[in-house]
């Protein structure tokens, strides 16, 4: 069984799938896999610079992703022209990363992806796990992860999927607006789900 595990950005995406792990549960993200996608080499990297040039990508070849960040989220068109280039980069990989999983002993797996929804990633998970935090948080926590002003963060925001469309497409949910220990309780009691869901399963061994 593959869980989609998604939420808006600063939501504690990362920190629900370390909670998982300690359980003995594997899990890719998607984040992470868009991060190689365009690494020096990498054909969407090449693309990238073709389209926006040198400045883009600092002295070493890496990525400026702060500067690619502020142009896409201020313009709808280069944001959806970035993910057609990336998007199906990275859904190839987790493809791949996914299956080393499944053949692994993780009871079960994460796909951990902000864009769940939005990239058609949904179509490879068997259940949606979204983590759930205020608005005003995850602004609170965007500007100081990520070292961007509000009006950014709220850009963020607002491109993606609304929090109440997210919340109606899940069939799990975790509310992150409290301390660690409420956090992984929510963590445990949904592992103990997921694998009485397993035990009873009339999934395909295969996918």
């Amino acid at each position: 069984m593959i869980i989609g595990l998604t939420g808006g950005i600063a939501s504690g995406k990362s920190t629900v799938a370390n909670a998982f792990a300690e359980l003995g549960i594997g899990w890719v993200d998607a984040d992470h896999i868009a991060r190689e996608v365009v690494e020096p080499g990498e054909p969407a990297l090449a693309e990238i610079l073709a389209r926006h040039g040198p400045s883009i990508v600092g002295a070493s070849g890496q990525l400026k992703r702060s500067a690619l960040r502020a142009i896409v989220f201020a313009d709808e068109e280069e944001r959806r022209w970035l993910e057609s280039v990336t998007h199906p980069r990275i859904r190839d990989r987790l493809h791949r990363r996914l299956d080393e999983l499944l053949a692994s002993r993780s009871p079960y797996v994460l796909l951990v992806s902000p864009l769940l929804f939005e990239s058609g990633q949904v179509s490879m998970v068997d259940r949606c796990l979204v983590i759930d935090v205020p608005e005003n948080m995850q602004i609170a926590r965007t500007c100081q992860r990520d070292d961007v002003d509000e009006n950014q963060a709220r850009a963020i925001i607002a491109a993606q999927m609304p929090r109440a469309e997210r919340l109606s497409r899940a069939d799990d949910v975790i509310v992150n607006d409290g301390d660690l220990t409420s956090l992984t309780d929510q963590v445990a009691n949904l592992d103990r789900r997921y694998r009485d869901i397993i035990a009873h399963s009339t999934l395909p061994p295969e996918r």
